[in-house]
């Protein structure tokens, strides 16, 4: 469903978070003021990071927004993040009690009016931690929330809220700046910026790949396009050669040209060989018009081909000897039935001896067996 609306907000909920669209409702919103919007996890106060006039909205309707925030709303939002504290040192003091090794709270967050909790922790086990327990006791412990919400977070999430220096050298990492949404990001982008694959070089705080690896890979892909891959072989101005390294942000190539050594090209100086590595193929004579074969010439080659694999193979003995003859199976087709081949008698068998009169072992008085 696409609908047009004439004023719509981006709202986050968090200095480093996701922003979501809301239509404004008719009110003379600016950006930096809060508003209350209805969202999954219930009324909650934002700040306006961005206006948006006439936008089209493909899908779900927009949720509007309730009303700007008071003063009123925001001294009570204060108030309410000043027991995030209190909430962390509970759940973390009942987590020790209830013995759960591997399980972190992380941070706590309530809504602006605090019925609302929600906890945010990590996990080492890779099973699923049972929190009944926990969450009951936080509802008992807390007389204005009605309900909580036990969120786990995924060790790039765990990252985000933790602020430090980044394997780069800035003092504060990406994701803790301004990194709202996490990328797909795969070894793949790695090795087309020739990036060395050790760990400790593409891994980043959170032990997953680099962040930063999908900055720059539209463009190394967009330049590496343009260039010929390695091994391929390129005719320079010294020269055929083998392209043994691809330098895409140079627009060059190194390659080794036999009898001179390795030297550096820009994408102008070579030409791609195509058939450099191609096995040579030998000119085939063009291929004749087969002759006209009618059905008695094909009858003729079936019946001359049997006879000749017939003579060209050993005789063979038993089930083999039940073939049919390319003579009877002509006389078949014609619809002429010949005489059945005899059957072979078997010899007749020498009838069994009764064990009871096989002469057994003879005892003698010593107890030696004859």
């Amino acid at each position: 469903m696409t609908e047009i609306y004439d004023k719509v907000v981006s709202v986050r909920f968090a200095p480093v978070s996701k922003a979501y669209y809301f239509d404004a409702n008719g009110y003379d919103l600016n950006v930096d003021d809060y508003v209350i919007v209805e969202s999954v996890r219930g009324k909650q106060i934002g700040q306006v990071v961005r206006i948006l006039t006439d936008y089209t909205n493909e899908g779900d309707s927009l949720k509007p927004v309730i009303r700007p925030a008071s003063p009123k709303d925001l001294v009570a939002k204060e108030l309410f993040n000043q027991k995030k504290d209190e909430a962390i040192a509970f759940a973390r003091k009942r987590l020790t009690e209830l013995n759960l090794k591997g399980v972190k709270i992380l941070d706590a967050e309530f809504s602006f009016d605090g019925t609302r909790l929600q906890v945010n922790y990590s996990s080492d086990n890779d099973e699923k931690v049972d929190l009944k327990s926990l969450k009951y006791d936080l509802l008992r412990n807390f007389q204005t929330v009605n309900a909580v919400d036990l969120r786990q977070l995924g060790p790039r999430d765990v990252a985000k809220t933790i602020p430090g220096m980044g394997a780069c050298g800035l003092s504060c990492r990406c994701c803790c700046r301004y990194l709202t949404e996490f990328s797909s990001i795969s070894i793949k982008m790695a090795k087309e910026q020739g990036i060395s694959l050790t760990p400790a070089e593409i891994t980043g705080m959170c032990g997953r790949l680099r962040c930063c690896l999908v900055y720059e890979n539209d463009y190394y892909v967009e330049c590496r396009k343009r260039l010929p891959k390695k091994n391929k072989h390129v005719m320079t101005p010294q020269g055929e050669g083998k392209v043994v390294e691809v330098f895409p942000l140079r627009d060059a190539v190194l390659v080794d040209i036999p009898e001179v050594g390795r030297r550096e090209y820009k994408r102008e100086q070579i030409v791609l060989e195509e058939t450099g590595n191609a096995p040579k193929v030998k000119n085939e004579p063009e291929d004749k018009p087969e002759p006209e074969i009618n059905d008695e010439d094909i009858l003729a080659l079936v019946s001359g081909s049997e006879v000749a694999e017939q003579a060209e193979k050993p005789a063979r003995t038993g089930k083999s000897e039940r073939r049919e003859k390319p003579e009877r199976r002509e006389r078949e087709n014609n619809g002429e039935k010949g005489p059945r081949p005899e059957r072979r008698e078997r010899p007749a068998r020498a009838p069994r001896q009764d064990r009871s009169a096989r002469p057994g072992p003879v005892k003698t008085d010593s107890g030696s067996q004859e």
